[in-house]
């Protein structure tokens, strides 16, 4: 017999597994039912690698290029906008 209960999630988990469910083919309730599954049988991979990652470091000088403004980026502006349409979108504000 299936139980009914309230998941609170942040946003961005909630509209990525309504996307990875809608690309499924598949329902929310089953996915958040697999992915709790797999938690209780152990089938979990481990949330941090034990190989370190060694990044390679720049060695370019000379800073910005002239007129770049990085507090008053077009891309930022974009960014924030998607971030605010998909909060009124789901009615989270």
């Amino acid at each position: 017999m299936d139980k009914r209960t309230t998941v609170r999630l942040p946003l961005d988990v909630m509209i990525r597994a309504k996307r990875k469910a809608a690309a499924e083919g598949r329902t929310l309730t089953s996915l958040i039912a697999e992915g709790v599954m797999r938690v209780l049988d152990g089938d979990r991979k481990p949330a941090h690698s034990t190989k370190r990652l060694r990044l390679p470091i720049s060695q370019a000088s000379g800073g910005l290029l002239p007129g770049v403004d990085p507090t008053n980026c077009p891309d930022y502006q974009e960014s924030e906008d998607r971030d605010l349409v998909e909060r009124l979108r789901y009615g989270f504000m």
